[in-house]
């Protein structure tokens, strides 16, 4: 994929991960356009759906998510919370990559 391509099909995300055992928070932020498996995380990132991604509402000592989506640095992000229980193994991989970077 040309390197053009590659900035056209960017996302932006950002997580913020809070709650847990002690209450910490963590936080990480990527733009695809600079990492090897772009691909990957776009697919994961494009196939999230608001309605499928439970209440959002936290558990004791369980993590809460707080994504940000964006497709340009200047655009309005698309937000979204999941809770760590309604995590499926995609969106799992997906946060924790973010979180990673």
């Amino acid at each position: 994929m040309s390197v053009r391509r590659r900035l056209e099909a960017r996302l932006i995300l950002k997580v913020v991960r809070s709650g847990g055992f002690a209450g910490l928070v963590a936080q990480g932020e990527l733009d695809t356009s600079a990492e090897p498996d772009s691909e990957r995380i776009e697919q994961a990132a494009r196939k999230l759906d608001p309605s499928q991604l439970g209440s959002g509402r936290p558990q004791p000592d369980r993590y809460v998510y707080r994504l940000e989506l964006r497709d340009a640095p200047e655009a309005e992000p698309t937000q979204l919370t999941v809770a760590e229980q309604d995590l499926d193994e995609d969106t799992a991989w997906l946060l924790d990559r973010v979180l990673q970077h």
